[in-house]
């Protein structure tokens, strides 16, 4: 298995290379020349096996550079015992009605992005050695929330690498804030960024290609990489849970062998819901995928028209992770949807670069639905679903989640699709407990508290409330010091890397 550059078709490197590398030298996304297949003998034989064996039958075929041996290593050390909460990793909870939630969030972070950062690590520190690099790997990170805790965890204290995140400064909820600043390890570093998560990914992306600063940086013994989903190693981990989702409906006999599913996935970056078109890519029977979007929508209007258009106004919302307007793994999608044109896709983002807005053709744009389907929500109508989903089914999401069950809702009443559905479930209530804890309460006809009380108190009245114990990997954090305090801009953030690598 080769990996090529959704900008560039003459590049071509074993998976150990993409990993470190994480992007292409001319700011293209690095993708599987194919896609391994999966039939339904295989699929029939993956229901008989755990999270674990499902990974690493899947995993295999895109790390084709990685003896059986390291694949089994860094799947057994990312989900073993004691990784996560719940013995099956990944568990999909049925509503009722055909409906079922896969919640991804019982790692050590309470979301969906332990799934992909508890490997990726290991994954990393194999191909450091299968390369024979003796250079220190500096793992760069823009976030919006979510991404920059569970890469924080699973890089803390590993060898040879260090990592430096960036969030914006107001973008994320109270207890992602706490989470990153109080980040324990010798290797780590967090600085917020005025502006928004499009800021801080922008500056990422701008450092990542610059040739100046990698030089500066070589000089130096060290080298960058990245943890975001435009790494692909952080995006390859998460097709897993899809095909695990499906083999549990036909174990569960909620799904026949072969039967289609559509999946409802809350997104802002894209690359949750990639992942999913990858599972299909692979022969999974997806009927659809449904991109669910909150006040930012911009996917739904590309999903509906096939214009993608940044140009327009940025809402800070309850659901901040998806608080994007520029969607990174759309490129490929677009790679994969339009023929591999590089060419083409080199058009497209140039003119995102240079005009904040592209629009595909008719064909493609016929193509793009005949397996998408998107929809969003506003604050509004996500309170209202947090409430009534725990009044109607006695269910708790947190509002990234309540976005894809709304979205779901919309969809279905709108097409009448009776498919049986999963929606992904992104993250522990908990993490955004202010929110969810007032949607509960408008619901009970209170009065809205003002929000400036001990974010564990309010912890505390959230698990009273609903009688849900609060993860103690949330409690914990109480006490622990503030670290990292610092500010920057995204013209600064070249300058703040220097300095938390203390080489500025």
């Amino acid at each position: 298995m080769f990996y090529t550059s959704t900008r560039d078709s003459s590049v071509r490197i074993f998976s150990a290379e993409a990993i470190l590398r994480g992007i292409s030298a001319e700011g293209g996304l690095f993708v599987p020349e194919s896609v391994p297949k999966l039939s339904l003998a295989e699929l029939k034989d993956l229901c008989q096996k755990d999270y674990i064996g499902r990974a690493k039958a899947v995993l295999s075929g895109y790390l084709s550079d990685f003896t059986p041996e390291e694949i089994a290593c860094c799947i057994e050390g990312a989900y073993g015992t004691g990784k996560f909460s719940d013995p099956s990793v990944a568990p999909v909870v049925p509503l009722g009605g055909g409906l079922s939630m896969l919640e991804l969030w019982k790692g050590p972070t309470c979301a969906f992005k332990d799934m992909a950062l508890q490997l990726l690590p290991r994954l990393m520190t194999t191909a450091l050695k299968k390369m024979g690099s003796n250079q220190e790997t500096v793992i760069l990170v823009a976030t919006s929330g979510d991404t920059g805790k569970a890469a924080l965890e699973g890089f803390r204290d590993v060898p040879g690498v260090r990592i430096l995140v960036f969030y914006p400064n107001k973008g994320v909820s109270p207890m992602q804030r706490l989470q990153m600043v109080t980040q324990e390890g010798a290797n780590v570093g967090v600085c917020a960024v005025e502006g928004n998560f499009d800021d801080a990914q922008t500056g990422v992306k701008a450092i990542f290609t610059d040739p100046r600063i990698a030089e500066t940086l070589a000089e130096r013994g060290m080298c960058f990489s990245s943890a975001n989903s435009i790494n692909w190693g952080r995006l390859a981990p998460q097709i897993v849970y899809y095909v695990s989702a499906y083999c549990d409906l036909v174990n569960r006999r909620a799904l026949s062998l072969g039967e289609g599913l559509n999946f409802v996935v809350p997104t802002g970056n894209f690359g949750n819901i990639l992942a999913a078109c990858y599972a299909k890519e692979m022969g999974l029977p997806i009927h659809k995928l449904i991109c669910a979007s909150n006040a930012n929508r911009v996917l739904t209007e590309f999903i509906q028209t096939g214009l993608y258009d940044c140009r327009r106004e940025f809402y800070t919302t309850i659901s901040p992770s998806m608080d994007i307007l520029i969607s990174s793994n759309l490129e490929r999608l677009l790679y994969l949807m339009s023929g591999r044109d590089t060419e083409q896709i080199c058009t497209w983002m140039r003119e995102l670069q240079q005009s904040g807005s592209y629009q595909v053709s008719p064909d493609l744009l016929k193509k793009i639905q005949s397996l998408f389907a998107a929809g969003c929500c506003d604050d509004a109508q996500t309170k209202q679903t947090i409430a009534k989903v725990f009044r109607e089914k006695h269910y708790l999401c947190d509002p990234h989640t309540a976005v894809g069950l709304r979205v779901y809702e919309d969809y279905r009443a709108a097409t009448g699709d009776g498919t049986p559905t999963v929606v992904v479930s992104t993250a522990s209530p908990f993490k955004f407990g202010a929110s969810v804890l007032e949607a509960l309460q408008e619901e009970k006809g209170k009065r809205k508290k003002e929000r400036e009380e001990d974010e564990f108190n309010l912890l505390e009245e959230f698990s009273a409330l609903t009688g849900a114990p609060c993860p103690p990997q949330l409690t914990g954090l109480r006490g622990k010091p503030i670290r990292f305090a610092e500010i920057c801009t995204r013209d600064t953030m070249e300058q703040a890397v220097f300095r938390l690598l203390g080489t500025g």
